[in-house]
């Protein structure tokens, strides 16, 4: 999974509506969840930055690292190439493809090896069989779904004042909330499996480079819960219009 951008964080803003009509119970309500998100991406970036200026001890590149947390694993069939872009590494399991970009492909750095530790770890999850994990894929047309014909249901329910459309609306953003909420697991159990791999593998050579790991793949946590956060309080936002206009 891409590690600064994802599906659910660009679908939990909300549309420029709000700002237009400057309803304040849109910023009492998702103005906090923004805020940590900017926090969030400020963070992780920040984080990613700092540990890619420390080098790994053994040398290894994130791509040998990748290959070893798989092979660690008992996985094999998975094929890792570059990808164009920064922090834009992901795990595709209808190819069964690891793809890390350019400089988390062949940097030597500690969050280098975070981060292929961290998408090797969704292709251990694939080749278990974990749950949570094809849950989050088979939701991803709904969430998409959601996020772009949901969004102008809501749209439209609130310019005309039609309380179906409203509803109809609604309920299709809820999968994008849902998408959000499965996706919690899906990275923290990812994350999980990589600091084991790396401490159990003996890839990090002293306790520096583990306190690295860790603030790199808690960084990027942090992006995917103020995601959650972001996505649960816009659908807040929106029931609570319902509900106002409704009584």
């Amino acid at each position: 999974m891409i590690l600064f951008s994802s599906l659910a964080a660009e679908a939990a803003i909300t549309p420029p509506l709000a700002m237009i009509f400057f309803d304040p119970r849109y910023f009492i309500v998702v103005g906090p969840a923004i805020l940590l998100a900017i926090f969030a991406q400020v963070r992780v970036q920040s984080t990613v930055a700092r540990w890619s200026r420390v080098p790994l001890a053994s040398g290894r590149r994130g791509v040998d690292v990748a290959e070893a947390v798989l092979r660690y694993g008992g996985v094999d069939g998975v094929r890792i190439e570059r990808v164009a872009g920064r922090l834009t590494d992901h795990y595709d399991p209808r190819s069964r493809v690891l793809r890390l970009s350019e400089g988390n492909y062949s940097g030597s750095s500690v969050a280098a090896a975070a981060i292929a530790a961290h998408e090797a770890g969704h292709a251990i999850q694939h080749a278990r069989d974990y749950a949570p994990l094809h849950m989050r894929g088979a939701a991803v047309p709904l969430a998409n779904f959601g996020s772009g014909f949901g969004v102008l249901l809501l749209i439209g329910g609130i310019l005309f004042a039609m309380q179906p459309l409203l509803l109809a609306g609604i309920v299709l953003f809820s999968f994008v909330v849902f998408f959000q909420l499965i996706t919690l697991p899906v990275e923290f159990d990812a994350s999980r499996r990589a600091k084991i791999a790396l401490r159990e593998g003996g890839f990090l050579r002293d306790d520096e480079e583990g306190r690295g790991v860790s603030a790199v793949l808690g960084a990027a946590a942090l992006t995917y819960v103020a995601a959650a956060v972001q996505s649960i309080m816009t659908l807040l936002y929106y029931v609570m219009i319902f509900t106002g206009r409704r009584d």
